[in-house]
């Protein structure tokens, strides 16, 4: 027992686990940061969002690894959701709705979304996925979800979240940001490259403050921040929002479908029906508990494939230990209260860097598919109508049908229903 515990503990397993505490940590400080942002909400109600988001993706990572797929890869508040919970707060807005309304809908169609996953689980349903999202479709959705979460970044860059107009200071420190970030990433440096989120963030927060804006002292929350049950408002109906929720909670299932399968060289295993059952099941409950606790929802991030590949660490150990840093750290109010203060404009700067390698795993998925006259439809069409709603303004969807007006102003989920449908109920290899 005693040399098991000092393998654990060598010194190898620790630092590779502190790493991945610092890649959760840069996958995650800025999402709570902008919904808050996005919701009104005071720096006290972002302190408590901030706590829980450390601590439950630390807990459900740590799920996924013990009862789920078993490999270690992070169980992260899903890009897919995070897209889509901003761009229906943004419509609700335009239709009239308060943050508080929009919110509770939003909590309301995440519950259900997560046990329609159980389900897809418990049922087995992974295979059926896999024949949905054909490396066509795949390659719409991963495009189409840069496309939305960049131009996100790209407001807050500009200072445009909080400024009905481009914010110049702002502006330049983002762009600076970028050139750097840019800069370390392509250096031929890998121990330099590995942090080069982090050093982004470090630096433009230290800069921010000092030139720009001095941080006001944020409220620390309790333990009890943990457990507040819908702070987003209390459950709503509003069936629009709800069905968009549960349209975006199937699609978001696709990233299991596309990590899992890009995992098997890696681990030099091949996924089973078996590891798709239980981390659909992992999945699911973990939505459920996001919809309860106001949360972006979870999915397997396939960025911690390029993390893998990055730092050549495969072993379990390194990344059980992270995930445990990573709930401590969510159980420290100050720590809560500390990165609630990140500038949301330099950590959208610093992650439109990183999110530009999702356009490399989408030509990924398109590799050996050939394109002719007819059959560029299968990725045009859906590509450029979802691009195309995204440059419509919001307000301008107020003359729909209220229940359709959130889903067919998201630019994604109508883009990725297309190309669906359009992958499996048409035949591109007729000539």
């Amino acid at each position: 027992m005693l040399r098991d515990w000092q393998e654990v503990l060598h010194p190898r397993h620790l630092f590779a686990g502190v790493q991945w505490l610092l890649f959760m940590f840069a996958n995650t400080v800025v999402i709570p940061i902008s919904i808050g942002d996005a919701m009104r909400m005071d720096t006290h109600a972002i302190t408590a969002s901030m706590q829980r988001s450390f601590f439950y993706t630390g807990l459900v990572s740590l799920l996924q690894l013990l009862f789920g797929h078993g490999l270690p890869i992070m169980e992260g508040q899903s890009g897919v959701w995070w897209g889509a919970i901003l761009s229906v707060l943004t419509t609700a807005e335009e239709s009239g709705l308060t943050s508080q309304q929009a919110g509770g809908s939003l909590e309301t169609g995440i519950v259900v979304a997560g046990v329609l996953i159980v389900l897809f689980g418990w049922l087995g349903m992974g295979n059926l996925l896999k024949k949905w999202f054909t490396p066509v479709a795949s390659s719409v959705f991963l495009i189409l979800l840069a496309t939305e979460l960049i131009s996100i970044f790209m407001k807050g860059m500009l200072g445009l979240s909080r400024h009905s107009r481009i914010d110049l200071p702002t502006t330049l420190l983002s762009m600076v940001l970028i050139v750097l970030v840019l800069v370390i990433q392509l250096s031929r440096y890998r121990s330099l490259r590995n942090y080069s989120i982090l050093i982004g963030i470090g630096v433009g927060w230290v800069v921010y403050r000092l030139a720009l804006q001095s941080a006001s002292a944020s409220p620390q929350t309790g333990i009890a921040s943990l457990w507040q049950v819908i702070p987003w408002g209390a459950f709503g109906g509003d069936w629009g929002i709800i069905l968009t929720a549960v349209a975006a909670g199937l699609i978001n299932a696709s990233n299991t479908v596309a990590t899992l399968e890009g995992a098997q060289p890696l681990f030099n295993v091949r996924t089973s029906p078996q590891m798709y059952r239980r981390s659909f099941l992992i999945t699911g409950l973990s939505t459920v508990l996001a919809g309860l606790f106001g949360l972006v929802p979870y999915a397997p991030y396939t960025s911690s494939l390029g993390f893998l590949r990055s730092t050549q660490i495969f072993s379990k150990i390194p990344f059980a230990i992270g995930s445990i840093l990573f709930m401590v750290l969510g159980l420290v109010p100050a720590a809560g209260a500390f990165f609630a203060t990140l500038p949301v404009s330099v950590g959208d700067a610093v992650l439109l860097v990183a999110y530009l390698q999702i356009y490399g795993s989408a030509m990924t998925y398109l590799e050996g598919v050939t394109f002719t006259h007819r059959t560029i439809y299968r990725l045009a069409l859906p590509l450029l109508v979802g691009i195309g709603i995204f440059t419509i303004a919001a307000g301008a969807f107020v003359t729909l049908p209220a229940p359709l007006r959130p889903f067919l102003s998201n630019g994604l989920l109508v883009g990725v229903l297309l190309a669906i449908v359009m992958e499996n109920a048409l035949k591109w290899d007729v000539t």
